[in-house]
C-alpha cells in the first residue's frame, strides 16, 4: 500500500483526490514504495524553499525532496497557474504535469547536467501525462 498525503497550506481540499490519483498512478507504475507527502504551498514559502534548498531566489512551480524511504513535493498553485497561462495548458493539466514532475524528482530522475537524463525524463513525464489523461 503506497502511502499519500496530502497537505493544503491554504486550507483548500479541492485537489486531494486528484493528486492523489496522479502521485499513485506514477509510483505505482515505478514499482516503488516511496511514502509521498504533498504540501500546496504559498508563493513566498516555495521562494523561501527555493533560496534554502537550491540557492535560487525566486519562485518556482515545484520541490522535491527525498529523506530516505519518504519523499515530500512542495507545490505552488499561483505558478502553476502562471505556467498554465504560458504554456496554453489548463491549470489542472499543468498541476498534473509539475506533479508527475515532483515525483519523477523523488524516484531519480534528473534534467540537470545531462542532456541524455533530461531527455529519459522528459519523456518520462510524457509517458504518465498520457497515461493519467486516461485515466484521470
Amino acid at each position: 500500500m503506497i502511502m499519500i498525503e496530502i497537505n493544503s497550506l491554504s486550507g483548500s481540499t479541492v485537489w486531494d483526490k486528484f493528486l492523489k490519483k496522479i502521485a499513485r498512478v506514477v509510483l505505482t507504475r515505478e514499482r516503488s514504495k516511496l511514502a509521498l507527502s504533498v504540501a500546496l504551498v504559498s508563493s513566498r514559502r516555495i521562494k523561501e524553499l527555493n533560496r534554502r534548498y537550491r540557492g535560487k531566489n525566486r519562485p518556482t512551480d515545484v520541490l522535491s525532496f527525498q529523506y530516505g524511504k519518504e519523499g515530500e513535493i512542495a507545490i505552488c498553485l499561483s505558478e502553476v497557474r502562471k505556467n498554465a497561462k504560458r504554456f496554453g495548458l489548463t491549470f489542472k493539466k499543468e498541476l498534473e504535469r509539475v506533479l508527475i514532475h515532483g515525483v519523477l524528482h523523488l524516484l531519480g530522475y534528473d534534467h540537470e547536467g545531462s542532456r541524455m537524463r533530461a531527455e529519459k525524463m522528459r519523456e518520462k513525464e510524457n509517458y504518465y501525462f498520457k497515461i493519467c489523461q486516461k485515466i484521470i
